[in-house]
C-alpha cells in the first residue's frame, strides 16, 4: 500500500507517572522514515503524588461514574503536561504546528480492568487539539474493548515495523520477541512463520500480551522504604538475596498460566507478604520477580526467539536485565544495540498509531489485545 507520509508527535505517560514522552516522527504507518525528535517533561512530586492517590481512588471506586468524576479531576493537570510537552519538542526540533500532520495522545491510564471491558485513560484530545492547532487522534482503546479485546498492549504493530526493517538489513532474524519494561512489563513476539513480516493490514504473524510486573513494584517498594522512586540502576536488588519461596508462590498465580491474549492493570499485584525482608533483599526478590514473569513468556511462543530486544525504562536497570538474561539463558538484544532509543519507543509508537488511523489501518489484531477482528480505533478531533 502506498501511504502518503505524515510528520506525527506521539505522547505517552506511562504507569509510573514520572512524566510525558514526546517524540516526533515521520511515517506513512507502515514504514518508519525518521525519527529524530524527542523530549521528555517531567511531572513534579506533588503532580506524580497526586496521579498515584487518583489512581488508588479509582481502584477503590464502586461505580464507573465515580471513577470518571476522579478522572475529571486530574484532567486539566494531565493535558497541560502533554501541551507543554509539544510545545518544547516542536521549539527544540525548529518546527511550528503547523510542520506537524496529526499527533497520537495516548493520555493517562487511571485503571485498567479487562476482564470487565472497561479502561480508563485520562486526557481531552479534542480539548488538546484546540489548544495546539494540531489535529490530534486519542481514546485508543475504547473501540478495541468493545470489540472483544483487552485494550492492551497497543503499540505491537510498531514492534513488528521497527522489527520489520532491520530483517531487511539483515540485523535480525527471526522470531524476535520485543520486551517493554515499564510499569508493567509486555511482550510482542514475532514468529518465523510464513510471511511474518509482510502484512501490516491484515494479521501479522505476531503475539503480544503483558507478561506481569514490570517497574512498578520494584519502584514502589524502594519509593516506600528510601522516598527513591526508583532503584536507579538495580543497585538496591544487586545487594540484595532473592527469597525464592516468595518468587515461587508469586509464578503461581493464575494470570502466569493464562493463555494470551491478557492485559493488566498497573496495581494488579500487591506486596504486602515482602514486609519481612530488607530494603535490598525486597527488591532483590522483586526484581527476580520482573524477570521470570518475563521468561515465562516463552511458553506461548512456537520458538525460542532468535533475539530478545529490550526497550522501555526497565532496560536501565543493570540488575534486572542481569537476572533477565539469567531467566531466559539467552544474551539480551538492547534497543540501543539496533540504532533504537529505548526509551522513545512508546511515545513514537502513538504517532505511529495516529497516521494508521488516518489511513483507516488497523492497528489491534486478534493475537495482540483479543480483539474479533483487525481493528482500527481511536477517535479524531480536528484542529479548528
Amino acid at each position: 500500500m502506498n501511504l502518503a507520509p505524515k510528520v506525527a508527535i506521539g505522547l505517552m505517560s506511562g504507569t509510573s507517572c514520572d512524566g510525558v514522552d514526546a517524540a516526533l516522527i515521520e511515517t506513512d504507518g507502515e514504514t518508519v522514515f525518521s525519527s529524530e525528535s524527542f523530549c521528555f517533561v517531567p511531572f513534579e512530586l506533588a503532580e506524580q503524588k497526586v496521579l498515584k492517590n487518583t489512581m488508588a481512588k479509582v481502584a477503590q471506586a464502586a461505580t464507573s461514574e465515580e471513577r470518571s468524576e476522579l478522572a475529571q479531576g486530574v484532567e486539566a493537570l494531565v493535558r497541560g503536561k502533554h501541551r507543554h510537552a509539544v510545545e518544547r519538542l516542536l521549539k527544540e526540533a525548529g518546527k511550528s504546528a503547523r510542520d506537524i500532520d496529526v499527533i497520537g495522545f495516548h493520555g493517562q491510564t487511571l485503571f485498567h480492568q479487562p476482564e470487565a471491558s472497561y479502561t480508563l485513560q485520562v486526557g481531552d484530545g479534542a480539548a488538546l487539539s484546540k489548544e495546539l492547532g494540531i489535529p490530534v487522534v486519542y481514546d485508543f482503546r475504547s473501540k478495541d474493548m468493545k470489540f472483544g479485546g483487552q485494550g492492551a498492549p497497543m503499540v505491537p504493530i510498531y514492534h513488528h515495523a521497527l522489527v520489520k526493517s532491520l530483517l531487511n538489513e539483515g540485523k535480525l532474524q527471526l522470531p524476535v520477541a520485543v520486551v517493554n519494561i515499564g510499569g508493567v512489563a509486555n511482550v510482542t513476539y514475532i514468529g518465523d512463520r510464513g510471511n511474518a513480516c509482510e502484512s501490516q493490514s491484515q494479521s501479522p504473524n505476531i503475539l503480544a500480551f503483558d507478561t506481569g510486573p514490570g517497574n512498578a513494584l520494584i519502584n514502589d517498594w524502594v519509593e516506600a522504604h528510601t522516598g527513591e522512586l526508583m532503584d536507579e540502576g538495580g543497585r538496591y536488588a544487586s545487594l540484595g538475596n532473592v527469597d525464592e519461596a516468595i518468587v515461587q508462590k508469586f509464578l503461581e498465580k493464575q494470570y502466569f498460566q493464562q493463555l494470551p491474549p491478557k492485559s493488566l492493570d498497573r496495581d494488579e499485584f500487591e506486596i504486602s507478604n515482602l514486609s519481612h525482608l530488607s530494603l535490598e533483599d525486597g527488591a532483590a526478590t522483586l526484581t527476580e520477580i520482573t524477570a521470570r514473569t518475563i521468561s515465562l513468556s516463552s511458553e506461548f511462543m512456537d520458538e525460542l526467539p532468535n533475539n530478545w530486544v529490550i526497550v522501555g525504562g526497565g532496560g536501565f536497570n543493570k540488575e534486572l536485565m542481569r537476572r533477565l538474561s539469567l531467566a531466559v539463558e539467552q544474551d539480551l538484544t538492547m534497543a540501543e544495540s539496533l540504532g533504537w532509543k529505548a526509551e522513545r519507543i512508546e511515545a513514537e509508537a502513538f504517532g505511529f498509531l495516529a497516521v494508521r488511523h488516518l489511513a483507516g489501518l488497523p492497528y489491534s489484531f486478534p493475537r495482540t489485545t483479543g480483539v474479533e477482528k483487525p481493528l482500527c480505533g481511536g477517535v479524531l478531533a480536528a484542529a479548528l
